[in-house]
């Protein structure tokens, strides 16, 4: 047992010693790695980060009572399972990988830090976007191949808007759209329910402005979704109340028309045509009270309907990059490449 251990001690001792000696060629292994990591990742173009944290309003009676409060303790939520709500905030996450939903976000107007360029953010995501001059003869390369079996299929109207069909899409649109899906992220914490979301760009002004955008953006699909059925019904009373209102206007006009027409005649056949006319303008107007109180109480329901949210974090212009981390690049790449010197030197040692 203990010439195990002294043979092992003096393997680890002689692989030190074999690594001392070749010194000379860590250095220029360090070197050489130094001079390449920087050349790799200096013209490697900044990107920003901003986040965005919202707190929806939850409707809905708790069917679950004290449960769902138990449950948030151990990190569960009920809350979804007791409203009445077919999307709830576990599954916002999910809307950012639907294309019609990014595709929403093609026409939202973007303005660089700079200046220099103003347009939406499907063109500047397709035409401004900084690339690493080492990796463009690749990218050229690859979008030449490609053009030789594809044809664009994007249509730019002449107001700047995208015309783009989500159920159809081309590889370079196709693309695109999932580079806009890896920029943008949303999480929703189980225990409070909070919206987080999180956009990447390579401007800190686009950035900041896309994520209040999306912000914006999915706020106005919950309202839409929630208040769906009762703005159908505000524009179903709407417009009984307004056909009730022309029935009663044309009916007021009508007993104006015969009582001026017969104003001086008392006969009894005259008078019955005037009560009948009469009769059918109180209805007519009775019918216009209801549907006009209808259409309110409609109103009211849909001003329940629609849900509030509390922004806990706004956008803001972030000042330091995310990244790229250029110094921790290096340092991983010394250290690869130390590991792998490493066991270049003692290849014969670690096999005896």
């Amino acid at each position: 047992m203990e010439s195990t251990e002294k043979r092992k001690i003096i393997d680890v001792l002689k692989l030190v010693q074999t690594v001392w000696g070749k010194r000379k060629l860590f250095y220029k292994v360090w070197a050489l790695t130094f001079i390449l990591s920087c050349i790799l990742i200096l013209p490697q173009p900044r990107y920003y980060n901003c986040e965005v944290k919202l707190a929806p309003e939850m409707n809905g009676e708790d069917i679950g009572g004290g449960l769902s409060s138990i449950a948030s303790s151990f990190g569960f939520n009920l809350g979804g399972m007791a409203g009445q709500d077919a999307i709830y905030p576990e599954l916002y996450p999910e809307l950012f990988e639907s294309p019609e939903f990014v595709v929403g976000l093609y026409d939202i107007k973007v303005t660089t830090m700079e200046g220099d360029v103003t347009a939406n953010y499907f063109t500047y995501m397709k035409k401004h976007q900084k690339q690493n001059p080492l990796m463009a003869p690749f990218g050229i390369a690859k979008e030449w191949v490609n053009g030789l079996f594809e044809d664009e299929g994007t249509i730019q109207r002449g107001t700047g808007s995208v015309d783009i069909n989500p159920f159809r899409m081309n590889r370079k649109d196709y693309a695109l759209m999932q580079k806009m899906m890896d920029n943008i992220h949303c999480s929703v914490d189980k225990k409070t329910s909070v919206i987080t979301i999180n956009v990447t760009d390579q401007d800190p002004l686009v950035c900041a402005t896309m994520a209040d955008s999306v912000k914006s953006h999915l706020q106005a699909f919950i309202i839409r979704y929630r208040t769906s059925k009762a703005t159908d019904d505000v524009m179903h009373y709407q417009q009984m109340r307004d056909s009730a209102e022309h029935e009663y206007d044309m009916a007021m006009e009508a007993y104006s028309r015969f009582c001026d027409a017969h104003k001086d005649i008392v006969l009894q056949s005259f008078q019955s045509e005037r009560d009948k006319l009469e009769s059918e303008l109180s209805i007519r107007q009775n019918t216009l009270g209801v549907m006009e109180a209808q259409l309110q109480s409609s109103k009211v329901k849909l001003q329940e309907k629609t849900p509030a949210f509390t922004t806990l974090k706004s956008a803001t212009v972030p000042v330091k990059p995310a990244g790229p981390k250029r110094m921790i690049f290096v340092l991983g790449m010394l250290i690869f490449a130390s590991l792998i010197t490493v066991i270049v030197v003692n290849w014969r040692n670690f096999f005896s």
